[in-house]
């Protein structure tokens, strides 16, 4: 395993829509490893492909309230509810802002052996899925923010 470098925006890889994944290897299994210990050593909740420089649809997540996850070819196919709550990225130190996203969803995807699964989440756990799936769609949350915050209290 090993520590990737994260991308910094404005990157161009950061704003490109993902390929599917279609082999699923022993590369695979690298990288999704990878991707963990990056995540895991930016102490964040989630890590895109795009996030590393890679333009394939390839998530993980882990919010440490649920299993840590990973997601291949991932897409919403179920949503309800509303929040808005705040959110930084990996790929934007230092910033924050309110998003409203849905507050429960159902996904389909794949593992790292190429079966499909399909998982609800709601809450927290929702939002940093839905998050990282944007980043697969060339999506920042920088598009969806409402309000900035600054995190040391004062509004923007």
């Amino acid at each position: 395993m090993a520590i990737r470098e994260i991308v910094m925006h404005p990157n161009e890889v950061l704003e490109v829509k993902c390929k599917p994944v279609d082999t699923f290897d022993k590369e695979l299994h690298a990288l999704l490893d990878d991707m963990f210990e990056t995540m895991y050593d930016a102490e964040g909740v989630g890590l895109a492909a795009p996030q590393i420089g890679i333009d394939q649809q390839i998530a993980v997540v882990d919010t440490r309230e649920e299993e840590a996850l990973e997601l291949i070819n991932p897409e919403v196919i179920k949503s309800s509810g509303k929040e808005v709550d705040l959110e930084g990225c990996l790929s934007f130190p230092g910033l924050f802002g309110e998003v409203e996203r849905p507050f429960r969803i159902t996904l389909k995807a794949h593992n790292r052996f190429g079966k499909e699964f399909k998982l609800k989440a709601e809450g927290f756990f929702a939002r940093a899925i839905q998050h990282e799936i944007d980043h697969l769609h060339g999506v920042l949350f920088t598009e969806k923010v409402i309000r900035y915050i600054d995190p040391e209290g004062a509004e923007e």
